[in-house]
């Protein structure tokens, strides 16, 4: 199961599956790349022209300032590409799947769930696929652990404990739509959103939070908090802890998941979920990890592991072959659940 991530990259690359961008930032960049390699870039789009002119001169492929322009314009597109600030996901999600493409959205899925729903029943309702990014799903220690629980090796879970901390000076938020209540939504949604779908994902759905969450080193720089505790208690009566923070002194410390079961521990750790710190597992071993990704570099700051390529492999898969979608609309708007949770009960 882990190593056939790893198998399918050769099958897909050079795909005739066209995609087009909307956003032009950092993550587009990233996606404009991947795109050249697993199918073909028809067009571009960014409201800040030098944006779009930028990627659509390395590609060579038009570039536009509206989306609807380049909808109209690109009626070979398969896939519409979301990578917009998080609060405008569903407006550009929506629109696309109007205009009649599948989408594949960057995380957050939308920072409201009411969007979320929005996004999916506009899905259904074109008959498209909607696709939505979560790419840690593919770390190979996340992939091991994710199988010896569903193979019930660790018996019955009793907790799990989520640490992200992190670092985000002021330089990242400078000039920026991040910070801000209205596009970015909370540091839960921009910079822990792929832990807390990583939760949901293998303990299941959250019942009740309570949180304690404070602005503490970046007072009239952000909107929002840099720093939280919350406590979780799930459906199938889990307790859970997550201690998060963007105030992790010059650079990102950790980000880690661990396991209490009935009959086994496990922790992955590192600094982007992308190690396995730690197993003690009865009759059993997880052994064979191969190595990860690196984590997405973007200069002054680093981010979560780079698996893009997996992701861009599965939506190829399901178009061309009838497979099963990695991270659903369902499972993306869950992740946004379980994050308005957590802020509607904080101190």
């Amino acid at each position: 199961m882990i190593a056939q991530f790893f198998e399918l990259k050769v099958n897909f690359i050079n795909s005739n599956v066209h995609f087009s961008l909307i956003g032009c930032g950092r993550i587009g960049h990233r996606h404009a790349e991947l795109i050249s390699q697993f199918g073909e870039l028809a067009a571009v789009c960014d409201v800040i022209q030098d944006r779009a002119e930028e990627i659509a001169h390395r590609y060579n492929v038009p570039a536009y300032t509206k989306c609807e322009e380049m909808f109209a314009s690109h009626p070979e597109t398969d896939v519409v590409v979301v990578c917009t600030p998080n609060g405008l996901h569903a407006v550009h999600t929506v629109a696309a799947l109007k205009a009649g493409f599948h989408v594949l959205c960057e995380k957050p899925m939308a920072i409201h769930v009411h969007d979320c729903g929005e996004m999916i029943n506009t899905a259904d309702k074109m008959n498209k696929r909607l696709f939505i990014v979560k790419q840690n799903r593919f770390n190979p220690p996340v992939v091991a652990v994710k199988k010896t629980l569903d193979e019930g090796r660790l018996g019955k879970i009793y907790s799990i404990q989520l640490n992200c901390f992190w670092n985000r000076d002021e330089a990242y938020y400078s000039n920026s739509w991040k910070g801000t209540k209205d596009l970015d939504g909370g540091t839960l949604f921009t910079q822990f959103s792929h832990f807390i779908d990583l939760m949901y994902w293998m303990i299941g759905d959250v019942k009740k939070v309570h949180a304690i969450l404070h602005n503490y080193h970046h007072q009239g720089i952000i909107e929002f908090e840099d720093t939280g505790v919350a406590t979780l208690e799930f459906e199938n009566g889990v307790i859970g802890t997550l201690n998060y923070s963007v105030n992790s002194f010059e650079k990102n410390m950790e980000g880690s998941l661990t396991i209490f079961g009935e009959k086994g521990t496990v922790k992955i750790g590192g600094q982007y979920l992308n190690e396995l710190e730690y197993q003690e597992i009865k009759d059993y071993e997880i052994t064979g990890l191969p190595p990860g990704n690196p984590p997405n570099n973007y200069g002054h700051y680093v981010g979560s592991m780079s698996n893009h390529d997996k992701v861009y492999q599965n939506v190829i898969d399901v178009l061309q072959n009838g497979a099963s979608v990695a991270t659903s609309g369902f499972e993306g708007m869950k992740t946004v659940e379980i994050i308005e949770k957590i802020y509607r009960r904080r101190d």
